[in-house]
């Protein structure tokens, strides 16, 4: 069963973030050696219950982003918009890592989704 594995925050400098999630949280930060400017975070132990997440370099949203995974992007697409709901960003690829697209549910929640595949491009 997918669950939520992942958060995203984007700041429009997420230097300042990452000082002040680190001083207040003691989350630790990791710059991502991908194509895209963002960096990895670790919340805490992974033997503890929580996720992990992320941050990018953008506008802040007015909601955190939870990313379900494992996930098979097509059908998941098809069932949310059958269920009355919209695609909020569609399938792309984040490469190396695999496809993300974003369903907002009808009552205006947002949920990211995420299949993996290292061939990604």
């Amino acid at each position: 069963m997918p669950r939520p594995a992942h958060f995203d925050l984007m700041s429009e400098q997420p230097e300042q973030l990452v000082e002040f999630c680190s001083r207040v949280f003691g989350w630790k930060f990791r710059k991502w050696n991908g194509p895209l400017e963002y960096w990895l975070i670790m919340t805490g132990d992974p033997a503890e219950p929580g996720i992990d997440g992320g941050l990018g370099r953008g506008k802040p949203v007015e909601q955190v982003v939870l990313t379900i995974t494992p996930v098979k992007l097509d059908p998941t697409l098809a069932a949310a918009t059958t269920a009355g709901g919209t695609v909020a960003q569609p399938k792309g690829a984040i490469p190396g890592v695999g496809w993300y697209a974003a369903v907002r549910s009808p009552d205006g929640n947002l949920f990211g989704l995420m299949e993996d595949d290292p061939a990604a491009k």
